[in-house]
C-alpha cells in the first residue's frame, strides 16, 4: 500500500491505463459527490465489502479514496491482504479533493 498526496494519487491516477478508482465511502457520502469513473463498494459492509473486492480484477492498479483518508487506508491493508499488489491511499480523503466532481 501506498499513501499518496492529492497531487501524486492525481498525477499517478491520470497516467495510469490500468486503473480502477474505489470508493470505500457509504452510499449517503457518494450521493454529495464522487469522482467520476469510480467504482463504489462501502467498507462499512463488513464480509460483503470482502466478497465484493475479492471479485476485483487482481492485476489492476487500485486508487482508493473514502472521505478523509482513514477508511480507504484500512480498504488498502485488505486489498494487499487478498492478492492485490497496487493500492494507493488518496491522503486525506475526498473533503480535500480538488480534482473533478461529479453530483
Amino acid at each position: 500500500m501506498s499513501d499518496l498526496s492529492q497531487e501524486e494519487w492525481a498525477e499517478q491516477l491520470e497516467k495510469d491505463d490500468n486503473a480502477i478508482v474505489l470508493d470505500v465511502r457509504t452510499l449517503e457520502e457518494v450521493e454529495e459527490g464522487y469522482i467520476p469513473g469510480s467504482t463504489n463498494i462501502d467498507i462499512y459492509l463488513g464480509q460483503e465489502f470482502l466478497d465484493e473486492v475479492e471479485k476485483l480484477d487482481k492485476s489492476k492498479n487500485f486508487y482508493v479514496y473514502c472521505r478523509s483518508g482513514n477508511r480507504s487506508g484500512q480498504a488498502c491493508a485488505i486489498l494487499n491482504s487478498i492478492g492485490i499488489e497496487n493500492a494507493y491511499n488518496l491522503e486525506g480523503g475526498f473533503m480535500n479533493w480538488e480534482g473533478e466532481i461529479e453530483e
